[in-house]
C-alpha cells in the first residue's frame, strides 16, 4: 500500500503534493518523493517519513508534479528504491503502488533492449516500458505499456517532452480523480484530494486519464473515451486533519459516538418499529434468504465474526464467514447465498476479487463500506454506507463499531422481515441502539482509567484476550489492536478452550484481559476466569 498523488494546474505544484503526501502518510513511511516539471524533470526522494522530505528538498518550481509515499514491496527502503521511477534518459517519472506480476519477465525484455536499472523495485520496468513506447504520444506509449503489464496497479506519469499533461492509469489499486476548476489532482485516496476540491471521478479497472490543468478525458484500454459520473463528497477538510488530537487514531477513536449516531439517522425508527434502508436494500431483503456469506479481511473480518452471532441469534438462518483472500480460492461457491463484504475503503483488493467471484456465481451482494463511488460500491448489487466520515489512522476503530452497526441493522431487518424477532423486541432492540452512542461516550470518559490500566500492561510481552460467544471475535479484534499499535505479542482465545492447549502459554508474566458481560454465559466465564488465575 503506497501513497500517490499528482497535481496539474496554475499552482506552484510542490507545496500542493506535499500536503497531499502528509495526508496520504498512512499509507507508506518507508520512504517519498516528488517529481516536478518545469521545461526540465525535477526528482528529489528521501528515505524516512514525509517530514525528512520536507526537510530536505530544495525548492522546486512548476505547475505539474506527482508525488510519492511508500511501503516496499520490491526492493529494501533505500533512496534509489523510493518513487518517483525514472526512464534512463531522466526525462519520463512514474509513480506506482501495486505489484506487478510479471515484472522479471519484462525486465529480462528490456535488459536485452539495453535498459540499465538503478533500482531493485518492479516499478522502474513501467518507467521503462513507457520510454520504449514512447515515439511521439505519450498517450499511446501508456496504452501500450499497460497491456504488457500483469498484477495490481495505480500509476501516474509525467514526461518531459509533454510538460502539460499528466496520464494516469488503474488496475486493481485505487485511484481517484479530482476536479478542480483550472486545475485537476489524481491520488491514491480522497483526504489528499479535499483541501483543493470535492468533486471527484473514480476510475474503474483497465481506465487510464488524461489531466490536463483545464480537462480530464477518461479512455478505456484500448483508447475509447468514457463518460464517467462525477461524485461530491461530503466531507470536510477539517474531517481529514487531526483537529487538536496528537494523531488520527486517537481523533477517530473519540469519533466513534458521532459515527455511530450517523449510522442511525433515518434508519431506526421506534415510534414505527422499523428498521429502514434505501430501496435497493430493502428489495434484496425482502428476496428469501436461506444461507448467508460474510466476507472481509483483517479488521472488517472480525466485524464479520460478531455479525454470524447476530444474524444466527436473531434470523435462525445459517451463516458462514470467510477471508476474502481464501473465499477467492478455496471456499465453495453457493449461488443461493446472500453474500455482504465489509471493507472501510471498498477498495480493498481481496474483497474486491471475492465480491466479483460471488456476483460471477450468481449471488446476490450487498457491499458494507464508508466510501460512496468506491469500486465495491459498483460491483455489489447494492451498498450500505457506514457514514463514518473519513478513516486516516492504518488501524481502524470508528469504522469497526460503525460495520458491527450496520451488520445489527441488517440482522433486525432480516429477523423483522422473516418474523423471528417480536415487534416488542425490536422496540426494546431500538431504543437501546438510540443510547449506543451516549453510553460510549460514558466509556471514552474514562481516560486516567483506561491510562492506568494501560500503563499495567506496556511492559508486557505477550498477552492474552479472552471471550465466549460474541465476545470471541471481539477478543480477536483485541488482540489484533496490541499487536498492530503497541507491537506486543497478542492472541485472542475463546474461554471455553484454554485448556485445550493455550494454558500452556500463561505465566505470572502474561496478562489476561477477559471480556465478561451479563449474558447467558457469564458465570461460565467466572469460572474460566477462575482457572486462570488458579495458575
Amino acid at each position: 500500500m503506497c501513497g500517490i498523488i499528482g497535481y496539474n494546474g496554475y499552482r506552484n505544484a510542490q507545496p500542493v503534493i506535499l500536503d497531499g503526501l502528509k495526508r496520504l502518510e498512512y499509507r507508506g513511511y518507508d520512504s517519498a518523493g516528488i517529481g516536478i516539471i518545469n521545461k526540465k524533470l525535477q526528482v528529489h526522494k528521501q528515505v524516512g517519513d514525509i517530514s525528512r522530505l520536507i526537510d530536505s528538498i530544495p525548492s522546486f518550481t512548476g505547475t505539474i508534479g506527482i508525488g510519492h509515499t511508500r511501503w516496499a514491496t520490491h526492493g529494501k527502503v533505500t533512496e534509489t528504491n523510493a518513487h518517483p521511477q525514472l526512464n534512463t534518459s531522466k526525462t519520463i517519472a512514474i509513480v506506482h503502488n501495486g505489484i506487478i506480476d510479471n515484472f522479471l519477465e519484462l525486465k529480462n525484455h528490456l535488459q536485452q533492449k539495453g535498459y540499465v536499472f538503478q533500482s531493485q523495485t518492479d516499478s522502474e520496468i513501467i518507467a521503462h516500458l513507457i520510454d520504449e513506447h514512447y515515439h511521439k504520444d505519450f498517450q499511446d506509449a501508456i496504452l501500450k505499456t499497460i497491456r504488457q503489464l500483469r498484477g495490481s496497479y495505480a500509476i501516474v506519469a509525467i514526461s518531459q517532452k509533454d510538460p502539460d499533461t499528466i496520464i494516469a492509469a488503474r488496475n486493481e489499486s485505487p485511484l481517484v480523480i479530482g476536479i478542480g476548476d483550472n486545475e485537476n489532482l489524481v491520488a491514491s485516496d480522497i483526504p489528499a484530494l479535499l483541501k483543493y476540491t470535492n468533486r471527484v471521478i473514480y476510475l474503474d479497472d483497465g481506465e487510464i486519464c488524461i489531466l490536463k490543468k483545464k480537462s480530464v478525458t477518461i479512455l478505456d484500454s484500448a483508447g475509447t473515451q468514457k463518460q464517467k459520473e462525477t461524485h461530491l463528497v461530503t466531507w470536510d477538510v477539517r474531517d481529514a486533519e487531526k483537529a487538536g488530537y496528537p494523531h488520527f487514531m486517537l481523533k477517530e477513536i473519540h469519533e466513534q459516538p458521532h459515527a455511530l449516531t450517523q449510522g442511525l439517522v433515518g434508519r431506526i425508527s421506534e415510534i414505527n418499529r422499523t428498521v429502514s434502508f434505501h430501496e435497493k436494500i430493502e428489495r434484496l431483503l425482502r428476496k428469501p434468504i436461506q444461507k448467508i456469506h460474510l466476507i472481509a479481511c483483517g479488521t472488517s473480518f472480525y466485524a464479520c465474526y460478531i455479525g454470524k452471532y447476530l444474524f444466527e441469534q436473531l434470523t435462525n438462518i445459517p451463516v458462514q464467514i470467510d477471508l476474502a483472500s481464501e473465499y477467492r480460492y478455496f471456499s465453495p461457491k453457493q449461488p443461493d447465498a446472500f453474500v455482504i463484504a465489509v471493507t472501510q475503503s471498498g477498495e480493498t483488493l481481496d474483497t474486491l476479487g471475492a465480491l466479483r467471484t460471488a456476483k460471477k456465481t450468481g449471488c446476490q451482494t450487498l457491499v458494507i463500506t464508508n466510501v460512496i463511488g468506491s469500486t465495491a460500491t459498483r460491483i455489489a448489487n447494492a451498498y450500505l454506507l457506514t457514514q463514518s466520515g473519513p478513516e486516516i489512522g492504518v488501524a481502524a476503530t470508528k469504522t469497526f463499531t460503525s460495520q458491527i452497526l450496520m451488520l445489527y441493522l441488517l440482522a433486525l431487518k432480516i429477523a423483522s422481515n422473516q418474523q423471528t424477532i417480536s415487534s416488542d423486541d425490536l422496540y426494546h432492540t431500538l431504543i437501546e441502539l438510540r443510547e449506543l452512542p451516549r453510553e460510549v461516550r460514558q466509556i471514552l470518559h474514562q481516560t486516567e482509567e483506561i491510562k492506568t490500566l494501560a500503563h499495567n500492561i506496556s511492559n508486557s510481552t505477550s498477552l492474552f484476550y479472552i471471550g465466549r460467544g460474541i465476545n470471541y471475535p471481539l477478543a480477536l479484534e483485541g488482540a489484533l489492536k496490541i499487536k498492530e499499535i503497541s507491537y506486543i505479542h497478542a492472541e485472542g482465545f475463546a474461554a471455553g478452550e484454554l485448556k485445550h492447549g493455550p494454558f500452556a502459554l500463561l505465566s505470572p508474566e502474561t496478562p489476561v484481559i477477559a471480556i465478561a458481560t451479563h449474558d447467558k454465559i457469564f458465570d461460565k466465564m467466572l469460572a474460566n476466569i477462575g482457572e486462570i488465575k488458579a495458575r
